[in-house]
């Protein structure tokens, strides 16, 4: 070993000692934070949504390389992940099972120190936070080139959760099996979002096997993985978990195909100038009632960046309509916006103010 490597090896260990102090530094001082507000209130609020979106925001704004920023963020998510799990062991409900990419979300926003609870169906996971048994949830709620999961946008109507935070996923679609050869593929099983994602690869390449919708794609690679001259498609951690051979990687349609989750919990979350507003209302039976209810947020030169529609199941021909705005509720402009909706809305309901995907 020349003496130049073993100077700069010794320099390397020497900076893991100081980070691994201030590490255990930044521990201590969370397990402060945890006594102080247990002082104060006999049932506090460890976490902090608009805290952490503050903290990753400012870590990539500082980063000089040669990490990229993002990198440097996700090493500062576990990080925190980790300290918050001194101040308080946190569950988190999502949809499963095991290896999906709703499981990949949660562990995106919140690190891999909480619990994640895979639950069978999206009402399960709604229940499960509102039940008090999880403290948090994450549910799909749009991809990029699906369209909307509709069934988490009807459970928001009536349910009781408020939407905390949000986390973009790229969503790489992997073929799996326990065959050798494409051609020896006769059925094909995975979520229909998958499916539809991966439409014209499956097209070209396997127009002659069957596409069998299944619940999600780790149901898929369990499927999969028993059968023979079946495959799936799915992440590759169903891959891992399943232990099936990946036989075509990234067979997506389109590369920058995301997926957008919702993170529910109970409470509000403060303003941290970066942020989104969710709303949920129902237009009269008039003429020009949707623009008229739309038209303050035009006014006032607040955004929409998304605006969907689905049946009110009250009646025939009759809409519920979600709404994205850019801002967050204690900005007075999309207040007073919002307030104009509410005014003339049949039903109104605030979905939630929250932070921007960081990551």
């Amino acid at each position: 070993m020349s003496d130049r490597l073993r100077a700069i090896r010794d320099r390397i260990d020497s900076v893991d000692a100081q980070i691994q102090q201030l590490i255990s530094e930044r521990a201590a001082l969370a397990q402060e934070v945890a006594h102080i507000k247990l002082a104060q209130d006999g049932d506090p609020i460890f976490y902090r949504p608009e805290r952490e979106a503050e903290v990753l925001r400012k870590v990539m704004e500082r980063n000089q390389g040669p990490l990229p920023a993002e990198e440097m963020a996700r090493l500062f998510r576990e990080i925190m992940s980790a300290c918050l799990a001194l101040e308080q062991p946190m569950t988190i409900a999502f949809l499963g099972p095991e290896g999906t990419f709703t499981q990949a979300a949660a562990l995106k926003h919140f690190g891999h120190s909480v619990r994640t609870v895979p639950l069978p169906a999206i009402d399960d996971v709604f229940r499960e936070v509102e039940s008090f048994q999880a403290n948090y949830a994450v549910v799909p709620v749009e991809n990029s080139t699906g369209g909307v999961v509709t069934h988490t946008l009807d459970r928001m109507v009536s349910s009781p959760l408020k939407i905390c935070g949000e986390v973009t996923l790229r969503i790489h679609q992997q073929l799996m099996g326990g065959m050798g050869r494409l051609d020896q593929i006769r059925r094909v099983y995975s979520h229909p979002q998958s499916l539809a994602q991966c439409r014209k690869w499956l097209d070209t390449h396997l127009a002659q096997a069957e596409r069998v919708e299944v619940a999600s794609n780790a149901e898929a690679a369990r499927l999969a993985a028993g059968e023979e001259g079946a495959a799936a498609i799915g992440p590759e951690a169903a891959a891992e978990i399943y232990a099936v051979e990946i036989l075509a990687r990234n067979i997506e349609d389109y590369p920058d195909n995301t997926t957008r989750f919702l993170v529910l919990g109970y409470g509000d979350v403060p303003a941290t100038g970066s942020d989104k507003s969710s709303l949920l209302f129902a237009s009269r039976n008039k003429p020009g009632a949707l623009f008229h209810l739309l038209e303050p947020f035009a006014r006032a030169g607040v955004s929409l960046s998304r605006i969907e529609s689905r049946p009110s199941r009250q009646a025939v021909w009759e809409y519920v309509f979600f709404v994205d705005v850019e801002g967050h509720l204690q900005d007075e402009t999309v207040a007073q916006a919002v307030e104009a909706l509410e005014r003339e809305a049949q039903l109104f309901k605030v979905l939630g103010s929250y932070p921007k995907a960081v990551l």
